[in-house]
């Protein structure tokens, strides 16, 4: 079930308690449980430990001093000063157990959340701020483990302090205890009333806290950094920035005056009670010193200062719950969003994959975003269009054999990246099957497509890390030999090699140290590494000079040798040996052959070749 944002004031003061998120954060539990239960006994006894410094006090004022008995006075020490030693003993083992439950819990989440990002679509990916998405993955979750460890342990705490106080008090004096007690109201009114105000602020920083997020993540990104330098924008972004920033501070400062207005409220409050109970005490000592005692009132006193910061907490404990769980909803809210692209549940590996890929008539076209997006996460003027794209590829038929070449070549916005997308299932087909030695690849489990294709793509992403680690992402158990062997066979060793650090170098984010045909062929070595049968070249040399083109060309005839290959090239002259050169127009097939066939032809594929391979026949 999606989860609705929180809204104004109004709409919290008329909203419950949503018990769907509240039942899943407690199933989160689950694996804790022995250890909270721990937790809760040791606030019980903690809690009655903790309310026997003012008996021994009143002892002290009532009888070992009239009495001016010094071995009780210092047995009375001799208590006050255990009852110390235990309670501070006590909170530094609930701290432990409070603090191990939280910090798994968001081990727990943050790894939940990271797989389930990584099982998106990548229509997900290009329609998130990233920045609003590493929010999620760390105040959020953060938030969600306060709100178990912090709010959750802090109500059980006050429940039990109160429970063991009140009880205590009713014994000494059932009078006083009853007037500290009908002053209840003064504390309950406010809390509630400023604690929905305190959640609606607390929702509304998180939303300007992750819009903040998402600027720094885009500008800091070598990318973003590059593009603000060129234009000279540093001042303008710098304004958008700080008018970010000052938002989130001032919503600080609301949230900081509002909390503070309410427990000055709350503390006259409180200094209102205590002082209520040292005049009615006194005044029943001075009128029947039989009835109660000095000591008592002192007892009673300490125990009104016990009493109404717990009190207090407790009144707006059902808003305190709210708003934690509020990390708890935005946490689902990503958890929920369906994964389109998954393994069926009679799915079955691909083994030893022969390289036949067949497109049995497909259509495809982008779905609507009817759920794998969330707005929230799309920054706030995203807009989802209800319907889906207009057809992008139609009826394509085709059957590429083992270890043959073919090419998808036409215009841009023909359709070729979109079909050769669907041999390693980053999209499915709306209509039709796209088939892997014969079986529909949605048949196929997800991680044995992906060991069976190998994709070399125009942008290469390399991670900031060694080259032998991007080499290694590959496959992990690779040895030194191995890289060594790929990287020759992608003619990026001796590059490698002439490097202070070698295969220990650090390439920079997204490969920023690296020129482009550097890049590209690392990541030939990658693919090569990885040995799939199937390899998709979505135009791996469209924007490389002369000689990166040359070097990268000979490391391609090394990576396709032996195997299947769907090439995608604006540049023909990478593709005049193809086996079988397929022409795409407005996702249709439209032409297919030889080039010598294709260019005799007179069609498309000729035209294109007139302005391209002037010369070559």
């Amino acid at each position: 079930m999606p989860l609705r944002p929180m809204g104004d004031a109004t709409e919290l003061k008329a909203r419950g308690l949503d018990r769907t998120v509240a039942r899943r954060a407690w199933g989160l539990t689950r694996p804790y449980r022995r250890r909270l239960a721990a937790f809760v006994a040791l606030i019980m006894c903690t809690a009655a430990v903790a309310a026997l410094p003012p008996l021994l006090i009143r002892e002290v004022i009532d009888v070992a001093i009239p009495e001016a008995d010094r071995g009780l006075l210092i047995w009375l020490f001799v208590g006050l000063l255990t009852v110390g030693l235990i309670v501070a003993g006590a909170s530094m083992v609930e701290r432990w157990l409070s603090s191990s439950i939280g910090e798994e819990l968001i081990l727990d989440l943050r790894t939940m959340l990271y797989r389930h990002v990584h099982t998106m679509p990548i229509a997900f990916f290009t329609r998130t701020q990233t920045g609003s998405l590493i929010t999620r993955l760390n105040n959020d979750v953060i938030g969600a483990q306060r709100a178990l460890t912090g709010t959750l342990g802090g109500i059980v705490d006050n429940l039990i302090g109160v429970t063991v106080t009140l009880v205590v008090m009713f014994s000494l004096e059932w009078r006083v205890t009853l007037i500290a007690v009908a002053l209840l109201p003064l504390f309950i009114i406010p809390a509630r009333i400023v604690g929905r105000r305190l959640q609606v602020l607390s929702r509304e920083g998180m939303g300007l806290n992750a819009e903040m997020n998402t600027v720094m993540t885009e500008r800091f990104h070598v990318a973003g950094a590059l593009l603000v330098k060129l234009f000279g924008r540093i001042d303008r972004e710098v304004e958008v920035f700080h008018d970010k920033a000052e938002r989130v501070a001032a919503i600080g400062v609301k949230q900081a005056m509002t909390g503070r207005a309410l427990f000055a409220a709350l503390g006259l409050v409180g200094s209102l009670a205590t002082a209520l109970v040292y005049l009615v005490g006194g005044l029943l000592v001075i009128g029947d010193t039989s009835a109660i005692q000095v000591g008592t009132v002192v007892a009673l006193g300490l125990y009104v200062t016990q009493l109404y910061g717990p009190l207090a907490q407790l009144s707006n404990a059902r808003v305190d719950l709210m708003t934690a769980l509020v990390s708890f909803e935005r946490v689902f809210e990503v958890v929920d969003l369906p994964r389109p692209i998954e393994d069926a549940p009679h799915a079955v590996d691909l083994e030893a994959p022969e390289g036949r890929v067949t497109f049995q008539h497909v259509w495809f076209r982008f779905p609507a975003a009817d759920g794998s997006a969330l707005a929230s996460l799309e920054g706030p003027s995203a807009e989802h269009a209800d319907d889906a794209s207009s057809w992008i590829l139609q009826d394509i038929h085709l059957d590429i054999a083992p270890g043959s070449m073919v090419a998808l070549v036409g215009r841009s916005g023909a359709g070729k990246s979109t079909l050769s997308s669907l041999v390693p299932r980053l999209h499915d087909v709306t209509q039709g099957a796209v088939r892997l030695d014969g079986q529909d690849v949605r048949d196929l489990t997800l991680t044995s497509v992906a060991a069976a294709v190998g994709v070399v793509s125009q942008d290469p992403h390399l991670f900031h890390d060694s080259i032998a680690v991007n080499l290694r992402y590959a496959r992990p158990d690779a040895t030194d030999e191995d890289l060594v062997r790929v990287a020759r066979a992608a003619r990026i060793h001796d590059m490698i090699a002439s490097l202070p650090d070698g295969y220990d170098t650090i390439v920079g984010e997204r490969g920023y140290r690296l020129s482009g045909g550097e890049k590209q062929r690392l990541s030939i070595a990658r693919v090569l590494l990885k040995d799939p049968a199937i390899v998709v070249l979505d135009e791996a040399t469209a924007h490389l000079d002369t000689e990166s083109e040359r070097l990268v060309q000979a490391a391609l005839k090394e990576t396709l040798h032996g195997r299947t290959s769907l090439v995608i090239a604006h540049r023909l002259s990478t593709v005049v040996d193809a086996d079988q050169i397929v022409v795409l127009d407005d996702g249709c097939v439209i032409e297919r052959g030889r080039h010598a066939d294709l260019l005799a032809g007179g069609g498309l594929y000729a035209e294109l070749a007139r302005t391209q391979l002037v010369g070559v026949g």
